[in-house]
């Protein structure tokens, strides 16, 4: 299984202010569309119950609660390691936030999909954690400016987790 993470943030990696996003970037929503859709989305409640329409279609959509939950269009687990375990080791699996569950996922994740947005003003209480470049190596970046749809220039950024390097004795 790749586990993967996509994330919008802002300089000060910030993602939300009261339980939403603080950014409208129409780009990242299609982005984020086109990557997850036909695979499994991983998410907490409130990021669940911050969604306009309730389960995403076209996806597993997993949600992560200490509650019992009964949730149209989705599955619920009491964890993170509980929900991986019914996934397939073909597929690859997105946690979509919110904070708490990115702080958990974030060690055992494969790849990164950040849009970065280059603002650093907006008022947030939710952010992401420090992206470790020594653990992470940049595969692609795509920026784009201002224009009439999006207020900001912002760049998606692709990284995947550096393997780490097995000495040559080790291999014998």
């Amino acid at each position: 299984m790749i586990l993967s993470i996509i994330v919008a943030v802002n300089r000060k990696l910030a993602i939300g202010f009261e339980n939403r996003l603080i950014y409208r970037v129409p780009n990242d929503l299609k982005r984020f569309k086109a990557l997850t859709t036909g695979h499994t989305i991983i998410m907490g409640r409130k990021t669940f119950d911050s969604l306009p329409k309730g389960a995403l279609p076209n996806r597993r959509n997993i949600v992560l609660s200490r509650q019992e939950l009964n949730i149209p269009g989705a599955e619920c687990f009491h964890s993170l390691e509980e929900a991986l375990k019914t996934c397939r080791t073909e597929e690859e699996v997105f946690i979509i936030g919110g904070a708490s569950l990115y702080r958990e996922a974030l060690p055992l994740a494969d790849r990164l999909y950040l849009t970065e947005i280059e603002d650093a003003d907006q008022p947030a209480d939710t952010f992401f954690p420090a992206i470790d470049l020594n653990v992470w190596h940049e595969k692609n970046r795509e920026c784009h400016p201002t224009d009439e749809k999006h207020l900001y220039p912002y760049c998606f950024i692709d990284y995947e987790r550096i393997k780490e390097h097995v000495p040559a004795s080790e291999n014998q």
